[in-house]
């Protein structure tokens, strides 16, 4: 396009990526607060359910591991689970961000700054 001006040639080329990209990170801002993963732990005893984005939405507990006498089991149990699912909910993020990254060269352990 501009020849013999270098790589500022494809500056408007960058910068229309540039702009698709920030349009595409908005939507999928807004698509991760929808998006939900399901931790577990205790063999599915206990399942904690959390936003993409990190945000617990949900707690749920099996009734049966409720015994007084096994309260640091239970607590233990919805630990798990939290961490779990926060742990997918991590691996999600990260998994729909290198789609968008895939299409600018960037490398694949680029960690966006948000």
């Amino acid at each position: 396009m501009f020849k013999g001006l270098g790589n500022l040639g494809d500056m408007a080329g960058m910068m229309k990526k540039a702009k698709e990209m920030q349009q595409q990170m908005a939507d999928l801002q807004e698509k991760m607060d929808a998006m939900t993963v399901v931790g577990e732990s205790g063999a599915g005893l206990v399942k904690a359910t959390s936003t993409v984005k990190g945000q617990l939405t949900a707690l749920e507990i099996d009734p049966s591991i409720f015994n007084p006498d096994e309260k640091e089991v239970v607590e233990d149990l919805i630990l798990a689970a939290i961490k779990d699912a926060q742990a997918k909910a991590a691996d999600r993020a990260q998994s729909e961000m290198a789609q968008i990254t895939d299409g600018l060269g960037l490398p694949a352990d680029f960690k966006m700054p948000f």
